[in-house]
């Protein structure tokens, strides 16, 4: 049974904690974690071998290691987290009212977080680190796959947070499937849920949650190769959105071509994919250019995790928007190319949370935007949308100051 009263009363402690406790708190816990990675790899070295016993696929078993230089990665976004402005109580609008009223608009926390997530241990401290900074209480659900790393850093997390009376502010749950139904039932327990992972996970708890969800994670993200764009920016950008991490939400799942330069590049694409582990595949519209494996059962719509990319034949920049429009996941998605118009109606028309003009949607990142870390990247419109910073992991409320006014 989850401790929701537990949850409950360290959100209300956070919510009135001094931004130099919870920054004091933050890099505490990234000391003790800093101190004791030797125990975090070992668990992690558990996970693993559990994995590979399994027969977990390379991409996926990258998701799941947190060797020592991660590790310390994590604990250095901490310390970002720790020195950005803190946005609870920031008045975001003030103005007065007809009545002479002073009306103002002013961020709050949540209260209480769920997040549900597969795999990736660090989500375990970004998390963690975002709720604490935020005054909000978090309760994370892990994968079972990274159960042994994800109990070593919540035990770090805790025996960190005990010196600053944040007792309960982070609870590790189990990582059973009953528990994520207890999770998603808790209307007025839990404030808000956020799944990261496969599309499985999301689509599970968008149509079963009674809790306020924020959708998250899938990302099948496309790079278009537009007909003015130089090549070699192209293969840079596309090789890295797909080969860095393939694993990730935000790496490229399908190359879109203009039809116009297809015979000209697509064998010198297949051969730069193909030359970095790629495997492609696609339909008629491109087999008549190159050899290239089938679609798989569901096409277009495939977030491979894997050193896979779908290939496409679009006709011009209003083809390669609906083809995303129709097949994407809201995520993130690049052209490449030298026409400032099409640059402009690509990235006005797309319906995602991230466009990029010649660079890869591997930025896609709170890291990379500047936030130390991030809850999630939201796929979503309602509330929060792309990466989720600090200032996402709060709502506000209304404070209206009188003079014995009344109505």
């Amino acid at each position: 049974m989850i401790d929701f009263l537990r949850a409950k009363s360290a959100a209300q402690k956070l919510k009135i904690a001094s931004t130099e406790d919870k920054n004091k708190a933050i890099e505490r816990l990234s000391a003790v974690i800093k101190e004791n990675y030797a125990l975090v790899e070992q668990a992690n070295a558990l996970d693993l071998a559990a994995a590979e016993n399994k027969g977990v696929k390379k991409p996926m078993l990258d998701r799941l290691l947190y060797n020592k230089e991660r590790i310390f990665a994590s604990c250095e976004d901490a310390l970002k987290v720790a020195s950005l402005p803190d946005p609870v109580g920031e008045i975001t609008e003030s103005f007065v009212g007809a009545s002479g009223i002073e009306i103002q608009k002013v961020r709050v926390p949540f209260g209480v977080i769920g997040a549900i997530y597969e795999s990736r241990p660090n989500v375990t401290v970004d998390i963690a680190v975002l709720c604490i900074k935020t005054g909000n209480a978090c309760l994370l659900k892990g994968g079972a796959d990274a159960e042994n790393t994800n109990k070593a850093l919540a035990e770090l997390i805790n025996a960190a947070l005990i010196d600053y009376a944040f007792y309960g502010a982070v609870t590790l749950l189990d990582s059973s499937r009953e528990t994520v139904n207890e999770l998603i039932s808790a209307r007025g327990k839990v404030d808000l849920v956020i799944p990261r992972g496969g599309k499985g996970l999301i689509d599970y708890v968008v149509q079963n949650s009674a809790v306020p969800v924020v959708e998250t994670g899938a990302g099948v993200c496309h790079v278009y190769i537009e007909k003015t764009a130089d090549i070699d920016k192209a293969l840079k950008v596309l090789i890295n959105a797909k080969t860095s991490r393939p694993s990730v939400c935000n790496a490229a799942e399908t190359l879109l071509i203009d039809k116009s330069i297809a015979a000209k590049y697509l064998p010198d694409i297949k051969k730069a994919l193909e030359d970095a582990g790629v495997t492609l595949h696609g339909d008629e519209s491109v087999k008549k250019y190159i050899d290239v494996l089938p679609l798989t059962e569901t096409g277009y719509r495939k977030e491979y995790g894997s050193f896979d990319i779908s290939v496409k034949v679009v006709d011009g920049v209003d083809g390669a928007i609906e083809h995303i429009n129709e097949f994407g996941t809201h995520h993130s998605e690049a052209i490449i190319t030298e026409d400032k118009n099409a640059a402009d109606k690509f990235c006005l028309m797309c319906d995602s949370a991230c466009c990029y003009v010649n660079a890869s949607t591997r930025f896609t990142d709170g890291g990379c935007f500047g936030f130390g870390a991030e809850l999630g990247i939201s796929t979503q419109k309602m509330h929060a949308r792309g990466p989720m910073g600090l200032k996402e992991m709060t709502s506000y409320h209304y404070v209206i100051k009188g003079n014995g006014q009344i109505r």
